[in-house]
């Protein structure tokens, strides 16, 4: 909050800057008041308790998805309000049942891909559950109406002194990190990306050259050894990657960002034609 209240002090009377508003994501009347006037709604909480080892609990699952669903009623009773910008996670994208065994290609995970709900519950993917749920939610309460709504699945968020400051939905996120590792799904993703991701999406929707859902990370773990390397540097418990063993098989899934590989490219090409022709004009 200290934070955003310097970046206040930023342009005429503050209206160029950041303008704080306190509202309460489970209480509809609370979120109609914080979003009036506003063109545009990024739903980028989530639920993280701070006490917990694991970050995360079977109640918040269930609370998250409720929120989401507040969120977007929220949304659309508010007149000012268009578009919204909804963060997901990859895991609601990776964690399915019967997964195949045998195959000479690996399965491609991309947009179209949900994760098993009774999966989750069933091995306790507290976490998985939540961003599956309440992204299900979501687009459930913005179907048919006049709200345009866009999700970005993010892999686990990383960037300079970020991760030390998030452990606990670090901890929350790797849980069954090993099974991923083994699968080709443990993916991170720069805090910066994920940020531009989010605003070049709100930009795209303007034109209708955005919809859907965004798989969003910048690298694939696949070695025990990075893995390891990446509990090192959250501060986690360490041995788990290595005592993985080294099991050279191919991974049997392959991740897919070339949806938002494309949007990206093209929003950044529309950027840089923008700025060529003032620059020349």
């Amino acid at each position: 909050m200290d934070k955003l209240r310097e970046m206040e002090m930023f342009g005429d009377d503050g209206r160029d800057g950041v303008w704080t508003v306190m509202a309460n994501v489970m209480d509809p009347e609370s979120l109609h008041r914080a979003f009036d006037g506003c063109a545009g709604v990024f739903h980028t909480s989530a639920f993280v308790d701070p006490g917990g080892m694991s970050g995360y609990t079977k109640h918040m699952a269930t609370l998250e998805a409720q929120a989401a669903e507040r969120v977007i009623e929220a949304c659309v009773r508010t007149g000012s309000v268009r578009k919204c910008v909804f963060t997901s996670s990859l895991l609601a994208c990776v964690w399915r049942q019967n997964n195949p065994h045998g195959r000479r290609c690996p399965t491609i995970i991309d947009e179209s891909c949900w994760s098993d709900e009774s999966f989750c519950r069933d091995n306790k993917l507290w976490f998985a559950l939540g961003k599956t749920a309440a992204e299900k939610a979501a687009w459930r309460a913005a179907r048919g109406r006049d709200l345009k709504l866009v999700t970005i699945c993010p892999a686990l968020v990383t960037g300079p002194g970020f991760r030390r400051r998030n452990s606990t939905a670090s901890i929350a996120y790797l849980k069954g990190a090993r099974a991923m590792l083994a699968d080709g799904l443990l993916a991170t993703a720069n805090v910066e990306t994920v940020a531009e991701a989010h605003v070049l999406a709100y930009e795209a929707m303007g034109d209708n050259t955005a919809g859907g859902r965004y798989i969003c990370y910048d690298h694939v773990v696949k070695r025990p050894e990075e893995f390891a390397e990446l509990e090192r540097q959250l501060g986690l418990p360490g041995g788990a990657a290595a005592a993985q063993g080294s099991d050279d098989r191919p991974a049997r899934f392959e991740l897919c960002k070339r949806k938002l590989s494309r949007l990206m490219s093209s929003r950044r090409r529309c950027t840089y034609d923008t700025y060529y022709s003032v620059a020349f004009d």
